[in-house]
């Protein structure tokens, strides 16, 4: 009989754990997860299973049924990195579009994407491509993620005046 999977059914935060840890690299779409099979970075299989549809960061930790910590690490990505004047302006646009954005003092990255490019190209940015771990901010409503209008997992009404589209 196969042994059972270990399985993770609590987080610690970053800044809240300590010890050693094995690590699971994962992507900005893989650490918005609730239940998921996984694999660390050392070959350990293992399931998680939270009681909601979480985010995790880099440097949080999956404590498993075993007391061992898997730690969180961001995956390498291709993103945009957009610079130039009206650096303000341009994270509007994005913003606008509720497109994930990571927002640093001196640039803004974005995952690639030719017509976000286009656009941004437009307004005067100057684009570069690379490859690095993808951290945006989180939504204001979205708990940490952007989660387009629903504002999270129950609509509701905004009543009869809406001043934007969702074009």
């Amino acid at each position: 009989m196969a042994a059972e999977t270990v399985c993770a059914y609590e987080i610690a935060r970053r800044g809240q754990w300590s010890g050693p840890a094995e690590t699971v690299t994962l992507s900005y779409d893989d650490r918005f997860l609730r239940r998921k099979r996984l694999t660390s970075d050392n070959g350990t299989v293992f399931r998680v299973d939270l009681p909601e549809v979480t985010n995790l960061e880099a440097g949080d930790a999956l404590i498993l049924t075993d007391g061992r910590k898997i730690a969180i690490a961001a995956a390498d990505e291709a993103l945009l990195q957009v610079t130039g004047p009206g650096l303000t302006r341009l994270a509007w646009h994005i913003g606008n579009r509720h497109t994930p954005c990571q927002i640093a003092e001196d640039c803004l990255l974005i995952r690639r994407d030719h017509v976000l490019a286009d656009m941004l190209a437009g307004l005067g940015a100057t684009l570069a491509t690379v490859t690095a771990p993808f951290t945006p901010e989180g939504g204001a409503y979205g708990h940490g993620r952007t989660m387009g209008h629903s504002h999270g997992p129950e609509d509701h009404d905004h009543g009869d005046h809406h001043d934007h589209s969702h074009a």
